[in-house]
């Protein structure tokens, strides 16, 4: 019955903004709800959309492929050097606990304050008015401040900062490119930094079961960049002399050299779910397997989308259709 105990709603949280903008909020939902009703929604539409689209766009590409870079990729990419700046002017401090360092609080407080200035450096002054429903994403995307903590739902947050702001304009298409070379790249390079620097926790983890600790869609890019590769084969990114000749052509190399840089052991025990994704015999299989594994573990997982903002620009309304 409507409004028993074993019914399954959403409740939006948000506040109403400036102009046709709004503060976006959470998505409270439970179980079955998720499953069935989340991937209709108009922003996992939209979300899905943009990754799939950059995802083609880097197909076949190394990271060294020339590209077009606009005034707003180089702003992007200069407010991700603010944040890597800010780092390196908030060092951990001494603690007895070895991870989760509380200087990591400092660091974010930064942010938290400064978050709507540095995201009005991008966007043009006559959409000023969506500038703090974009800046609440970017402040999502680095981590848990109570927690200490990062996961793919941070990552998830950052690539809604870049949907949003493809959506209004700021980001074109010709653009696709330089996202995920330019600025997501630049973004991972500071999410390692502080996951370094801070000894941040993973956030939902799934430990040796897991793709990764942190990261997801650098894995669904890199592999699509590999597709069509004249030598490498997936079953070459467990071999280290391959890794560490080719890392700086291809993000999915890039995250494997991570992982062995953060992790002792055997690779097949401390990551056995990319040891097993090295046995698929094409990366264009790899690439497919991991859309509908970061569709089905991330995107429709309630520890992850709890934390997912729905406002205007990424909005809850089920999908319109044409």
């Amino acid at each position: 019955a409507p409004g028993g105990a074993g019914e399954r709603r959403a409740v939006y949280t948000g506040e109403e903004g400036r102009g046709d903008c709004r503060y976006p909020g959470r998505l409270l939902a439970r179980g079955r709800w998720l499953r069935a009703s989340g991937s209709r929604r108009q922003a996992y539409a939209d979300y899905i959309g943009f990754i799939l689209t950059l995802n083609e766009g880097v197909k076949g590409k190394k990271l060294t492929f020339e590209y077009k870079v606009s005034e707003a990729i180089e702003k992007l990419v200069a407010l991700l050097n603010t944040l890597d700046r800010w780092i390196d002017e908030t060092p951990p401090v001494d603690q007895p606990s070895r991870f989760g360092n509380k200087a990591y609080r400092t660091w974010y407080a930064k942010l938290d304050q400064e978050a709507e200035n540095l995201v009005a450096t991008v966007v043009p002054a006559h959409l000023a008015a969506a500038v703090p429903e974009v800046a609440v994403y970017l402040k999502e995307s680095v981590g848990n401040s109570t927690r200490i903590d990062y996961g793919t739902g941070h990552e998830a947050a950052f690539a809604a900062f870049l949907c949003c702001l493809c959506k209004i304009g700021v980001l074109r298409v010709d653009d696709q490119i330089a996202i995920v070379f330019r600025v997501f790249n630049r973004y991972l390079e500071v999410m390692r930094k502080l996951q370094k620097t801070y000894r941040m926790e993973p956030a939902g983890s799934q430990g040796v079961w897991g793709l990764d600790d942190f990261q997801f869609l650098p894995f669904i890019w890199g592999s699509s960049q590999l597709i069509d590769h004249p030598y490498l084969e997936p079953r070459h990114f467990v071999d280290e002399k391959a890794v560490s000749e080719n890392h700086k052509d291809y993000m999915f190399l890039e995250c494997i050299l991570f992982i062995t840089e953060m992790k002792t052991g055997p690779f097949a025990e401390h990551s056995n779910q990319l040891w097993n994704i090295s046995a698929v015999p094409s990366w264009s299989k790899v690439n497919q397997g991991l859309i509908r594994m970061y569709k089905a573990e991330c995107l429709e997982k309630f520890p992850v989308i709890q934390h997912f903002k729905f406002g205007s620009l990424l909005p809850i309304h089920p999908v319109t259709s044409c």
